[in-house]
């Protein structure tokens, strides 16, 4: 029976770069499997995120994983509740709270730092005991992503908001939450900054310097989740799915996906590839179709690193596209792709069409010669809207 493998690179294309020459981080990159990939496959774009529609992971990894965002994605902050095993009743709202660096008035870190999930934690911890009530709750989640869920507050999610990784280096002013709804979210806000800045956890932080988590942020507000049928039953196939980020995760969970446990698996450039590709692989005795969700190339666009994002896609091609072509010797169709583009030079999301590149049994080859972003506009093939990528992967 036929296998599938789905790498998601996230956030692995962008912008060409002036001072590089005008090469984009994945024309920098040495990848020579992901090149033999598509001189042996066929290379295009997919628009991942429809019009009008936000440019965030939660759109964008819902099209790659074969549903249609304007159908079902209704709000981020209610996908990462479902990982963390939050429920959200009908009354409920959820907002996705990120731990964040706001001193002197300016969106300094959006993660503080990449703070660990040990020490924050510690933080949604004492945050709950300061400002928790039967009405308000803050559940820790993984690194500075956490979940702040809100009772009988529906008026909260007319409120506008922006995401922090959003505004980096920008005075925080002119994107708190405004309009109606947002009396209680500037609150927690504000008061938050009270609770954190003289943690044992921020005093430790300094001390080792490193940046503290001085406030929250509140974002992506949504109510409860909606219903999606099964993978299985829309597409035939038992699917699994390895990611470092709760985001993922929750999708899977609204999927009927298993989601896989492996050891070294984070969200960041620690990432243990080696094992995160082998317990992918090793799932594939059970399961018809992986999906292996790569953090790091996000991460490092979000911070503005060339070199970490350059870094972040030569390791996943010489430690996990490697190993899916070596194991390709099976029946089996390999697609990778990002979710969307988190251009350097940006900080941020923005919603251009993505490469991708199919190869493996039955899949036909075209002329490419290299996975860019370039090579994958020439040769015409375009997948709009980009939720139908899985049909093209699978064949149906």
């Amino acid at each position: 029976m036929m296998k599938y493998a789905i790498l998601i690179l996230d956030g692995a294309s962008g912008l060409p770069l002036p001072d590089m020459g005008d090469r984009t981080c994945l024309e920098i990159a040495r990848t020579p499997n992901l090149d033999r990939m598509a001189g042996q496959g066929m290379t295009g774009t997919a628009r991942t995120v429809p019009a009008r529609m936000e440019p965030s992971s939660a759109c964008a990894c819902m099209s790659v994983m074969g549903y249609d965002p304007e159908v079902y994605y209704k709000g981020r902050a209610a996908i990462e509740a479902i990982s963390l095993g939050i429920d959200v009743a009908r009354n409920e709202t959820v907002f996705r709270c990120n731990l964040v660096n706001t001193d002197g008035g300016i969106m300094n870190s959006y993660c503080s730092g990449h703070i660990s999930t040990a020490e924050a934690r510690e933080l949604i911890d004492a945050l709950n005991r300061e400002l928790g009530n039967s009405g308000i709750r803050f559940y820790p989640g993984t690194s500075y992503r956490h979940i702040l869920k809100l009772g009988n507050l529906p008026e909260a999610l007319r409120a506008a908001t922006t995401a922090p990784h959003d505004i980096s280096g920008r005075p925080t002013s002119g994107y708190l939450p405004k309009g109606d709804g947002s009396k209680v979210l500037l609150e927690l806000i504000e008061k938050s900054r009270s609770v954190l800045k003289n943690h044992p956890v921020n005093r430790m932080r300094i001390d080792q310097g490193k940046i503290p988590a001085d406030s929250i942020w509140l974002t992506w507000g949504s109510g409860p989740p909606p219903e999606i049928p099964p993978f299985e039953t829309v597409y035939g196939l038992k699917a699994a799915l390895t990611s470092g980020v709760d985001l993922l995760k929750g999708l899977a969970k609204m999927m009927s996906v298993t989601v896989l446990d492996i050891p070294g698996v984070t969200d960041g450039q620690d990432n243990d590839c080696d094992a995160q590709v082998s317990g992918a692989l090793e799932a594939l005795g059970s399961h018809d179709l992986i999906i292996i969700h790569f953090e790091a190339p996000d991460e490092a666009g979000h911070a503005g690193s060339v070199q970490q994002k350059v870094d972040a896609i030569e390791t996943a091609d010489r430690q996990m596209v490697s190993r899916l072509i070596d194991y390709a010797g099976h029946d089996m169709r390999m697609l990778v792709m990002p979710d969307h583009p988190t251009p350097v030079s940006l900080l941020t999301h923005t919603a251009d069409p993505v490469p991708f590149v199919l190869s493996g049994s039955g899949i036909p080859s075209d002329t490419s010669s290299r996975f860019t972003e370039r090579q994958a506009e020439t040769t015409g093939l375009k997948i709009d809207p980009g939720w139908h990528i899985m049909k093209k992967l699978i064949g149906n």
